[in-house]
């Protein structure tokens, strides 16, 4: 038995097979070869390997998601076909006499810059499907197992690291934990591990060797080990403290319907956090009054090419269907930082938390912005749907947001369109932010605290470096004031303020956020009974705020 050690970023046991998760890009080498005509014959059956795996995946995704996003293999099917593209791999394998997988590496770099460089947003877009393409006929040339990643029933996934991107594409049916050799518990891994209620480990001292895939394995969520072919006593001993988990799970269980309301009578909304609409079903079975962040940057996340007005559309409305009466605030894209999106083009930054970001691309790129309003406030008749924008530092900045969606809401009643109510309100996660709240307060309908970046630009802390997570103190006097100071601002300009960052999540910290006035918390599902649970057990009148400031 082999145990290693990491931070534990969600309690619980984990029991399954490890998958060692492999990062698509290959390590191409440029090898001289000599049989010239061989190697353009084996370019051209990878090629034709490949337009047999698009034709299938095409049919797939049409008989399972529409038309619409079958579209994309017919694209990429017809770019295959494209005879630039292929005069060039075969020009490169024949002029450098060199491998056809470098040939084909080399000229899908070629086109995805020059696509890049285009004015024309159609062509921008189809750098990313350039790479996609070559990618694919390179895993043929290698005879890379399409399925290399190809998930177990019960998996353990092992990787270096997981980033946004690569989270929204796996089969969360089939995980029972991460553990990653870098990222901090603050990272999105971390926070994805909570959303989906999975113990996880990060910053775990194992390495990746290929030898473990496949292996049994147990990870223990609360100490943070995961244990490798483990031994019939240690498998008896997590099996028990499984069975305790779940039976507090189940003693949680009968707080589901009853009130979030202190033992002093002051009652508070008590939301949950969700990356799609799957997540929805969680919520219900958790009992969250509403949804208090849906992190609408997933949807782009999960696609190869900007979701249309109608993706966006269906997606909302689905969700306010779902919710009925029950509130879902939408955070407005948040693309930039450590959440790359490749067909956004964005350039490499220094700094990427202190970058081209959140609420700046959708105010320098506004035809992004306004596509998701026009969704938003189309869906918006369908439910009970608020919005709100991240990243705010000015006046300025919400002025002519709320002109952008003045516009949009015109525009949708000039056309017969029907909207409803919609809140407008703002993530309050910079210290800019907080300091000019009260002025803040008389522009919008409500304040969300994001604790994660709040902290992170307060005590200038990377919070994705899991070299810093000791120097991250979410419990700093200075942010607490800050909450404080939020909270305080929004109820003179009787407006209310929630919480929607890790923090909220904190029973450690519950009941000095209660007797700060806050109105609403949200959570991921998973945490909702048992921060319901904390609130009534607090009596706020006997909370002693001195201590914490």
């Amino acid at each position: 038995m082999l145990v290693c050690h990491g931070k534990g970023v969600c309690d619980g046991i984990a029991i399954g097979k490890i998958k060692i998760l492999k990062k698509s890009e290959s390590n191409i080498k440029k090898i001289h070869i000599s049989d010239i005509e061989k190697e353009v014959t084996r370019f051209h059956n990878a090629r034709d390997n490949a337009k047999k795996q698009l034709r299938q995946l095409c049919a797939k995704a049409e008989s399972e998601l529409g038309e619409e996003s079958a579209a994309i293999f017919e694209i990429h099917s017809m770019m295959i076909e494209d005879s630039d593209y292929i005069e060039s791999i075969e020009n490169i394998i024949k002029a450098q006499e060199i491998n056809a997988e470098y040939a084909v590496l080399k000229t899908g770099e070629n086109f995805f810059e020059m696509f890049s460089s285009m004015d024309d947003d159609y062509m921008k877009s189809r750098s990313i499907d350039v790479k996609d393409i070559s990618d694919r006929i390179i895993k043929n040339l290698l005879n890379t197992d399409n399925d290399e990643n190809k998930l177990y029933d019960k998996t353990i996934i092992l990787a270096e690291d997981l980033v946004p991107s690569e989270t929204v594409r796996i089969d969360k049916d089939k995980v029972l934990s991460f553990v990653t050799i870098n990222g901090s518990s603050n990272s999105h891994t971390a926070i994805l591990a909570r959303t989906l209620s999975i113990p996880s480990i990060v910053s775990c001292n194992i390495n990746m060797d290929s030898k473990f895939d496949g292996k049994t394995a147990i990870v223990d969520g609360f100490t943070g080990e995961i244990y490798i072919d483990p031994d019939s006593v240690t498998v008896e001993k997590m099996k028990t403290k499984m069975k305790e988990t779940d039976l507090q799970r189940e003693q949680l269980n009968t707080l589901k319907g009853k009130e979030n309301i202190t033992v002093d009578g002051k009652k508070v909304k008590l939301y949950a956090n969700i990356g799609n609409i799957r997540d929805i079903a969680s919520v219900l079975t958790n009992d969250g009054n509403g949804i208090g962040l849906f992190r609408s940057e997933f949807i782009y996340l999960e696609r190869n090419k900007f979701p249309t007005e109608e993706e966006q559309f269906c997606i909302y409305k689905k969700a306010a269907e779902t919710m009925g009466r029950n509130k879902i605030i939408i955070r407005t894209l948040d693309i930039g930082s450590d959440k790359k999106v490749d067909y956004f083009n964005l350039k490499k930054e220094e700094n990427s938390a202190m970058g081209y970001r959140a609420i700046r691309i959708c105010l320098k790129e506004p035809e992004i912005f306004r596509t998701q309003l026009r969704a938003i406030y189309r869906a918006s008749i369908y439910g009970n749907i608020s919005v709100m924008y991240p990243m705010i530092t000015s006046i300025e900045e919400v002025k002519k947001i709320k002109d952008i969606a003045k516009e949009v809401r015109n525009e949708l009643e000039n056309e017969g369109v029907k909207i409803g109510n919609v809140e407008q309100g703002i993530m309050i996660e910079t210290p800019a932010a907080v300091l000019i709240s009260d002025e803040l307060a008389k522009e919008v309908d409500f304040f969300s605290i994001g604790t994660n970046d709040l902290t992170q630009y307060t005590l200038a802390i990377d919070r994705q470096n899991e070299k810093l997570d000791d120097f991250y103190n979410p419990y700093h006097k200075s942010v607490l004031k800050m909450i404080k100071m939020v909270i305080d601002n929004a109820h003179k300009n009787n407006i209310w303020a929630g919480i929607c960052g890790e923090l909220g999540a904190d029973i450690n910290i519950t009941e000095l956020l209660l007797a700060f006035g806050i109105d609403e918390i949200s959570v991921s599902s998973s945490a909702i009974l048992k921060v319901r649970k904390k609130i009534r057990e607090t009596d706020t009148r006997k909370v002693n705020i001195r201590k914490w400031l």
